[in-house]
């Protein structure tokens, strides 16, 4: 059995949690706050960073490129370097993480080119990179395809502003052209930008740092490029909504009460208000949700899939897992990412009665006791999803590459063991 395999002794659909956990912080804000060191003149502070493997990557990222990285235990310090002649992101780690796209936007800005390799991560669908491509061309930057990868100059003069319209909503691509227009010369304009709470947070610390930008809270920002950013205090990461909401699902399904703290309650609305119309018992405080089991069966009901702040396409799949639960027949639509649904025919085998109409598309009939099985990751989410699966079932469950559930939740066996229930890694 290899290291990276969870062994689950599930509940059997007993409900075994009272307790407390405390939510860490978020890995799609830490990404961003790390590729944003590169725009910075002096060095980069980054607290409430979660000790998870695509932070250590992202670090080891702006290592490999000559910068210096002071880590504490959930801080971290980063001085890029001054100068670069042809700046390339370490092949062996940037194909292993998605987020490794976030460093072209701020290396190609600060010092002219950057090569990198197709990014890799999770297998979703189709995660195309031609919004990038186009981004970087209309800033007048030249793209030679490699083949393996991609290599990008800028114009003599540095990147120029413009007027960039993302055809779709791309958390990641307002991400990388945010911090690349402030080295840019003049003024870009994005358009159809992604709302997250992260990217609020990116922005409000960009502007503390000197950054001028304007549109907060809009589908459009405007940015007047400059020179490298000097920050004034501290980024400090937020709480991770997604791993909140994974916990949040958790208690949902084993918790007589499961307090969550060290949270953001409203980046969390839409799940929250779905969980109350399941039946589920929902408290919110200032930085806290406590979940409450249902008094009596749950509720079925149609999910759709949206970005913020809609339901968040990375809770899906462990939401499916709940709704497996429910009385009657659910629905499931997933209007992001296309074949994000194919972990469902794991969860069959498990016992769920799930029907894939498409690569968008579940019907879930329920409720259905689950069985355990010997699993193996696909990707995160659906990992995450597989060991919710195997926490509730009669029996023993083994999940394998429980590497990918280790990119983005933090010593998950241990957390999930002091809330009382059996789960140990091989």
């Amino acid at each position: 059995m290899e290291q990276d395999t969870l062994i689950i002794e599930g509940a059997g659909g007993k409900r075994l949690i009272r307790g407390t956990v405390q939510v860490n912080g978020s890995k799609n804000d830490a990404v961003q706050a790390i590729a944003a060191g590169l725009i910075c003149r002096t060095p980069l502070k980054l607290e409430n960073l979660p000790q998870i493997d695509d932070v250590s990557k992202m670090l080891a990222l702006v290592e490999r490129l000559g910068g210096e990285v002071k880590r504490g235990k959930r801080s971290a310090s980063i001085l890029p370097p001054a100068n670069l002649a042809h700046p390339k992101l370490d092949e062996e780690i940037a194909e292993k993480i998605r987020a490794s796209i976030l460093f072209s936007g701020p290396t190609l800005a600060r010092y002219g080119e950057v090569t990198f390799p197709h990014p890799g991560g999770c297998v979703i669908g189709e995660r195309p990179i031609d919004f990038f491509l186009h981004g970087f061309r209309a800033m007048g930057a030249r793209v030679v395809d490699e083949g393996k990868g991609y290599l990008i100059r800028a114009p003599r003069g540095g990147l120029r502003g413009a007027t960039i319209f993302f055809k779709n909503q791309s958390v990641t691509a307002t991400e990388t052209f945010l911090m690349a227009a402030l080295l840019a010369r003049g003024e870009t304009v994005l358009k159809n930008c992604a709302l997250e709470p992260e990217i609020e947070n990116l922005v409000n610390f960009l502007k503390s740092a000197g950054g001028r930008i304007t549109g907060l809270g809009t589908t459009t920002l405007t940015i007047q490029g400059g020179k490298p950013l000097s920050p004034k205090r501290a980024y400090r990461i937020l709480p991770d909504r997604i791993e909140a909401g994974s916990f949040a699902i958790m208690g949902s399904l084993l918790a007589e009460e499961l307090k969550l703290t060290h949270c953001e309650p409203e980046h969390l609305e839409a799940l929250l208000n779905l969980l109350g119309e399941m039946g589920i018992g929902v408290k919110r405080g200032k930085q806290s949700v406590t979940i409450l089991a249902p008094k009596g069966e749950l509720k079925a009901l149609k999910v759709k899939t949206h970005e913020y702040p809609g339901f968040p396409t990375d809770l899906q799949a462990p939401f499916t897992v709940l709704l497996t639960q429910a009385r009657g027949g659910s629905e499931v639509f997933e209007a992001i990412f296309e074949g994000r649904v194919a972990y469902a025919e794991t969860l069959n085998r498990m016992g769920a009665k799930i029907e894939i109409l498409d690569s968008h598309r579940l019907k879930i009939s329920g409720p259905t006791p689950l069985q355990g099985q010997e699993v193996s990751s696909p990707d995160l989410r659906a990992g995450l999803a597989y060991l919710l699966a195997g926490l509730i079932a009669h029996g023993k469950t083994i999940v394998h590459n429980a590497r990918y559930i280790d990119r983005g939740y933090e010593d998950i066996a241990h957390r999930l063991t002091t809330l009382g229930l059996s789960i140990k890694r091989a």
